[in-house]
């Protein structure tokens, strides 16, 4: 609010158009069609945001293959569970149990169903303590992450398949 440290992906997106930048919804979700090195993207991206970030890459053709595989095919849902992909920054320095469900007793606010590689699948409850736990996959994992509704890995998806962009990051 107010405009201080505030982050427009749209306008980053526009910044970064020498790489074709797109930007997915309002949480900082972009398709890059012209990469180029990852490290000097990444510096450059840095550069530009007014905050310290984490950045978690992926392959277009990745979340291509997710979607085909749907690891919430058998996940429970309705409009008040939410299903979500969470994306490691870098590999994870030891597998975590899964699944597993925060708070660990009680009813689950966050459960994690599975993982492949760099992505762990989930499901969250809309609830005001909700963000609190899926503060702790990162714990889980011991590397940041970056959360994303299915429903926004599904309209990648649809962007890179609609434009030839499989193998965009």
């Amino acid at each position: 609010m107010g405009g201080h440290r505030t982050f427009r992906p749209s306008i980053l997106a526009r910044e970064l158009s020498d790489y074709r930048v797109a930007s997915v919804g309002a949480a900082g979700t972009f398709i890059v069609r012209k990469p180029g090195p990852r490290a000097k993207f990444g510096a450059e991206l840095l550069r530009k945001l007014p905050f310290e970030a984490h950045l978690a890459f992926c392959d277009g053709r990745d979340l291509i293959r997710l979607e085909t595989e749907n690891p919430f095919a058998t996940a429970p849902s309705g409009p008040d569970i939410v299903r979500f992909v969470s994306i490691l920054s870098r590999p994870s320095r030891g597998p975590a149990e899964i699944p597993f469900a925060l708070p660990p007793r009680g009813e689950w606010l966050v459960r994690v169903i599975g993982s492949n590689r760099r992505f762990v699948f989930g499901l969250y409850r809309r609830h005001m303590k909700t963000i609190n736990h899926l503060g702790q996959i990162d714990k889980r994992f011991g590397v940041p992450t970056t959360i994303r509704n299915w429903n926004t890995i599904l309209a990648v998806v649809r962007i890179l398949k609609s434009r030839g962009g499989a193998a965009s990051r």
